[in-house]
């Protein structure tokens, strides 16, 4: 994505900086802990954390006087019509896929420059690998993340591969190859790579919907390896490409 112009808005920032601080905390925050990971006045972020409850979005321990968040941004993110319709149309083709090939699938998306984990659908085998939905991977380092990025325009791949860490660390031979890479899957249709988070298991990736389509996003089956051996992988990528021809078509979009 193109850098955005900066007109800093200062009590919004901060308010953000409230919510993502407490969003990534553990456990309820007190004001006292809050102001000094913020470097802020306690009467300062009073005003705020008093504004964000009034509003319903943080809660406060009666007894503790402790801040922690309400379930609104929950609610709010499960309320976006594009997401909810991805979701509901995903739900059937993904279950059918696993069922298909006995392995576990998940959908992903390229948000804020990482790879975002928005279902999950486990497979009906006893041991199965689980995916955590809203769980966040490097595109550059990911088969699904790797499939979306060979999709963008150049411009905005260029501006994906830099913001990820993976891809600040590749010299210009890396880079190239990288390049290489992502024109080999564009080609494919299909994005195919044994996992970089765990061994023994291989992602094979297929779009859903279609380039500059919203949404945009990756179905992927993650295979483990058995002992029994994996099933015929002609077979897999033809079942992950009719779940996702499936999904797309639910969603009103053309392939």
């Amino acid at each position: 994505m193109p850098r955005l112009p900066a007109y800093p808005v200062p009590a919004l920032e901060k308010g953000l900086d409230l919510l993502e601080a407490l969003a990534a905390a553990a456990a309820p925050q007190s004001l006292a802990g809050l102001a000094a990971r913020q470097a802020r006045s306690s009467s300062e972020l009073f005003r705020m954390l008093n504004c964000l409850e009034r509003r319903g979005y943080v809660t406060r321990d009666p007894v503790s006087g402790k801040y922690g968040l309400s379930l609104k941004l929950f609610a709010l993110a499960h309320g976006h019509s594009v997401a909810e319709k991805l979701l509901a149309a995903a739900r059937g083709p993904m279950r059918a896929l696993t069922e298909a090939v006995r392995e576990s699938c998940h959908l992903s998306l390229l948000e804020r420059g990482g790879l975002l984990v928005v279902a999950q659908e486990e497979c009906p085998e006893p041991v199965r690998l689980s995916i955590e939905v809203g769980g966040r991977f490097d595109p550059v380092a990911t088969a699904s993340g790797r499939l979306l990025l060979a999709h963008l325009g150049p411009a905005a791949r260029a501006a994906a591969v830099a913001a990820s860490p993976a891809g600040r660390r590749l010299d210009a031979r890396g880079r190239a190859a990288l390049e290489a890479e992502l024109a080999r899957v564009r080609r494919r249709g299909v994005s195919v790579a044994e996992s970089e988070t765990v061994e023994g298991v291989q992602d094979v990736a297929v779009l859903v919907g279609g380039p500059g389509a919203n949404p945009m996003a990756a179905l992927t089956v993650t295979r483990l390896r058995r002992r029994r051996g994996r099933r015929d992988d002609a077979a897999v990528r033809a079942a992950v490409r009719a779940a996702a021809r499936a999904i797309t078509a639910a969603l009103g979009l053309s392939p």
